[in-house]
Parts: structure tokens; C-alpha cells; sequence
């Protein structure tokens, strides 16, 4: 099973794709901790032919579930995707996460990628890529291009899910499970 989680930012693509990998017993691939690199230098723009083969290495693998949006290696993703799950989220909930989120990550200090030295702070609240202020610039454009990419033919050969409520997570995780581990579904199908 290869799962892709989307999702606007905040609204739990990490979360959800680890528990979901843990519970597959799959690898979590973090787009994020892929693209984010010391001095938060971003592969995704700075080398993207980089931040390409990174995922594609990892992508190559019998079971995964990652989570991100990079438009750049999304091709790559979908294409060895087996499922895709979109939390949908309404944008209150969503905020509410990325708030606490960023506040517990400033007030603490907390290294968001191990080994990258990249923290939050509360200085860069106001700023325009901080992530509770991207969070709300791209909410519905996000919400727009996730709602296309499901409904695109191409992608038929995906199992999709949309889940519009926090409380849909677990159920899914479960079912998820239960059918990784069934005789059709096949360990790390």
C-alpha cells in the first residue's frame, strides 16, 4: 500500500501519515523534512532536480504513506500512489491547528526536522511564509487544486478518501489497516 495524504497546511497531513504508516507498518515519508534543509534552505526552489531524486528514491519503495503538497514532485508521488486521502478540513478547524501548532513550536524551541536546526519563532509571525499566515493565504487555492487533482481521470487508479472531519481519521486509519493486512490487500501492497 502507498498512500499520498493532502491536505491545505495545518491541517494534520503529518500527524495523520505517520499514524497511518505506523500502523501499516510502512515508511512515512515527510515531504516537508525532504525538502526542508539547514538554514531553512528549500530544495523544492533552490534545487529542485535535488529535491526530485530525493523523492523518487524513496517513492520506489513496496509501502509508504507521505504527506505534503509540493507541486514539483507530486507527479512522482501519484504515479506510485496506490490510495490518496484528502483531509478536507473547514477552515476554522484547520487555523485553530496551525495556531497552536506554531505556538507550542516558538514557545518551546521545538526543531521542526531533526538535524536542520530550523525552528519557529514568535519574531516571523508576521510574516508572509510563516505558516499560520500561509495557511490563510492558501486555503481555498489549495482546497481548489486538491478538489481537480482528485476528480482528474488520469488518477482513476487510485482509492481516494476525503475526509471533512477530524473525527473521519481514526475510522480510516482502521479500515486502512484492516485492509493492508487482508489476504487481497497484501502486506505493503
Amino acid at each position: 500500500m502507498r498512500v499520498t495524504v493532502s491536505g491545505t497546511s495545518g491541517s494534520g497531513k503529518t500527524t495523520f501519515a505517520g499514524a497511518l504508516a505506523r500502523a501499516i507498518g510502512a515508511r512515512h515519508i515527510d515531504l516537508d523534512a525532504i525538502n526542508w534543509q539547514p538554514n531553512w534552505q528549500d530544495l523544492h526552489r533552490g534545487d529542485p532536480e535535488e529535491f526530485k531524486r530525493r523523492v523518487a528514491a524513496v517513492a520506489a519503495e513496496d509501502a509508504w504513506v507521505s504527506c505534503g503538497n509540493y507541486s514539483k514532485v507530486r507527479p512522482i508521488i501519484l504515479a506510485r500512489a496506490t490510495h490518496a486521502v484528502w483531509l478536507d478540513y473547514p477552515k476554522w478547524v484547520v487555523m485553530s491547528r496551525v495556531f497552536r501548532r506554531s505556538f507550542h513550536r516558538s514557545w518551546t524551541g521545538q526543531e521542526l526536522w531533526p538535524g536542520t536546526g530550523n525552528t519557529e519563532n514568535f519574531l516571523r509571525w508576521l510574516d508572509k511564509e510563516h505558516p499560520i499566515r500561509w495557511a490563510w493565504d492558501t486555503y481555498e487555492g489549495r482546497r481548489k487544486r486538491i478538489d481537480a487533482e482528485m476528480a482528474d481521470p488520469a488518477l482513476a487508479h487510485l482509492v481516494k478518501y476525503r475526509l471533512t472531519h477530524p473525527r473521519e481519521a481514526g475510522p480510516l486509519i482502521a479500515k486502512l489497516t484492516a485492509e493492508n493486512s487482508s489476504p487481497a490487500g497484501g502486506s505493503g501492497a
